[in-house]
């Protein structure tokens, strides 16, 4: 199994909640030889307003999870896959071949932090849904999560992705008439058609476009403008395939 992680904000129970999960293993899901899932919930001591870990307590939780891992590869007890911060909560989440000794790899690494409240446990899960339901993105979570990295590198080439500048973006369609549809409903918005294009998809043809308007790439303008494009294009049934911009120092 791969090592890729990744990170995002959602909703979970209404609360704000910050997840984390081994993204590489996507494509090899669910895994027969792990059939159970553990957890470990840690109460955190000084969270955030929002539920969420400060940066002080942000090293405590890094302290914890490296003794996790090193504890689960000495009782060979299973995956680390996943981390979710929410409601002043850490839960450490783990795929098992088997959970008869969970409570020793949990206990063991815990037995380091004596100052921070736990409860730990397991239970089957052969389809992983802990992972593909509440760990792994939505469409829209993954868009929001691509559209960061983006951020991220406009910023690291000393873009303060503060200025206004032409913004690609495409999208695709299963038949021309809803690509039709779609021009009319983006050039309503202020977007310009740039350019059409076939492209053959799973033994098919899908039928893009290309378009672009003037917009600040700044990280929540740009979630927004991302979510109200992928809305237009599932409406026509369309998928929107990400977008690209110049960078401007």
């Amino acid at each position: 199994m791969q090592e890729y992680w990744e990170s995002y904000v959602k909703p979970i129970e209404d609360k704000k909640a910050m997840i984390s999960f081994n993204a590489g293993m996507a494509d090899s899901v669910p895994n027969p030889e792990y059939m159970y899932v553990g957890f470990v919930k840690v109460k955190l001591n000084s969270p955030k307003e929002d539920g969420l870990v400060t940066e002080e307590e942000a090293n405590d939780v890094g302290f914890i999870e490296d003794r996790l891992e090193m504890e689960s590869l000495r009782w060979r007890s299973g995956k680390y896959i996943g981390r979710i911060i929410t409601q002043g909560e850490v839960n450490f989440i783990y795929y098992l071949k088997m959970d008869f000794e969970w409570s020793n790899t949990v206990e063991s690494a815990m037995s380091h932090f004596s100052e921070y409240k736990y409860e730990f446990g397991s239970r089957m899960d052969m389809e992983w849904e802990v992972y593909q339901k509440l760990l792994f993105p939505t469409i829209r979570e993954w868009q929001i999560i691509a559209n960061h990295h983006s951020c991220n590198n406009l910023q690291e080439q000393g873009d303060s992705l503060k200025s206004e500048r032409a913004i690609e973006h495409k999208a695709y369609f299963e038949n021309k008439e809803n690509r039709e549809e779609f021009i009319s409903l983006i050039e309503g918005k202020g977007f310009n058609k740039q350019s059409e294009m076939e492209v053959p998809f799973n033994g098919k043809t899908m039928y893009g476009i290309q378009f672009y308007r003037k917009d600040i790439p700044h990280y929540y303008e740009i979630d927004n403008l991302t979510m109200q494009i992928i809305d237009m294009s599932e409406s026509l049934a369309g998928m929107y395939d990400g977008w690209e911009c110049s960078m401007v120092k």
